[in-house]
């Protein structure tokens, strides 16, 4: 299924934030081949050359690394997927903190709430 991509930041850019959700949930495993840049472009219903910007800068943040004939993997490193995972986790409760103070809730309310709420895993 393609995502609708929105208008406030570059495709390349949201590519990453998808490719970075399916490292943190596992569905990309640590030295797990990718699929080519192909069949994520029309995965994705994007242009080749975006996917391919995507997934060089991901290589450059550390969490992709090619091999010449054989492609590109996911990093072997867990510690550093771990590390975007707390990352990532940090920005969302950051985010949502932020909406929570502008609605004028307070730390203890924000507690309480919390807990009231049922968290299946």
């Amino acid at each position: 299924m393609q995502p609708e991509f929105s208008q406030s930041a570059p495709i390349y850019v949201q590519l990453m934030d998808i490719s970075k959700r399916n490292i943190i949930r596992g569905e990309w495993r640590a030295g797990e081949k990718m699929p080519p840049v192909r069949d994520l472009a029309v995965k994705f219903g994007v242009n080749p050359n975006t996917v391919q910007r995507a997934l060089s800068e991901l290589e450059r943040e550390g969490l992709v690394y090619s091999e010449r004939t054989a492609g590109r993997f996911i990093t072997k490193d867990v510690g550093a997927i771990t590390a975007l995972k707390d990352k990532t986790a940090k920005e969302y409760i950051q985010n949502f903190l932020g909406h929570m103070k502008q609605l004028g809730f307070n730390k203890e309310q924000l507690i309480k709430l919390i807990k009231e709420e049922d968290y299946n895993e």
